[in-house]
């Protein structure tokens, strides 16, 4: 199995990251009747995104530091898909041809209900995005979808969900993302989130891990002695 290094904003990963919402069934169905009320009027026939901004990236091992306004936050734990070529209105086999393989990816967020706005403020406090901590060959997991994402809280499993759960598989995901903006070399896509994934606050270390990708481990902190040990 090939593997390098991943480090944020270095020469792998260096373009946008992106969220996906209600890519996973058990969201869908979490909203139930829902879904067909205003504003949704209907699941969605395309891929809702979100981003998650520069400054939330980081690195595995680096604290993320929990804002004083924040209690607990959920542990986000996903896949993570790195383009290694460009896609404009690609079909499911030029993305797949695209993909330059796959990462662990810590999708930190505020606990919060409405899918109404885009949740910038939920999901893009610094260090908020851990990433990595190597970037697998797309070559040695032919298939994502046979695999498990499995969030941990000091060292606890308390989630895990088969990626055989996503609405969209990885290729029709990004083919389907295609449609309407271009993926270019060194985006990063995060499949999805369960909305069943554990929540932690400041003294807790989390970490996600899928087999083959290895585990990323980060600990939480109060954002306050975040910044007094780092100043």
């Amino acid at each position: 199995m090939t593997s390098t290094t991943l480090r944020p904003g270095g020469p792998l990963l260096s373009g946008a990251v992106y969220g996906c919402l209600l890519n996973v069934r058990d969201e869908l169905d979490r909203l139930g009747d829902a879904i067909d009320e205003p504003p949704y009027n209907g699941a969605p026939t395309g891929p809702v995104l979100y981003v998650k901004t520069p400054n939330t990236h980081i690195a595995a091992g680096a604290p993320v530091p929990i804002p004083a306004d924040v209690d607990r936050v959920r542990v986000g734990a996903s896949l993570g898909v790195v383009i290694r070529d460009t896609l404009t209105r690609a079909d499911t086999g030029q993305a797949a041809a695209a993909i330059a393989g796959y990462t662990l990816v810590n999708d930190v967020t505020v606990p919060h209900e409405s899918l109404f706005r885009h949740p910038l403020k939920q999901k893009c406090r610094d260090g908020f995005c851990p990433i990595g901590p190597w970037l697998v060959d797309a070559a040695d997991l032919p298939d994502p979808a046979t695999l498990s994402v499995r969030a941990f809280v000091n060292g606890e499993c308390r989630h895990e969900a088969g990626l055989d759960r996503l609405v969209r598989p990885v290729a029709t995901l990004l083919a389907d993302i295609s449609d309407f903006t271009s993926l270019y070399p060194g985006d990063l896509i995060l499949a999805g989130v369960s909305p069943d994934v554990p929540l932690a606050g400041p003294g807790d270390t989390v970490a996600v891990e899928i087999d083959g990708l290895g585990r990323l481990v980060n600990p939480l902190v109060r954002e306050s002695s975040h910044r007094e040990h780092t100043s």
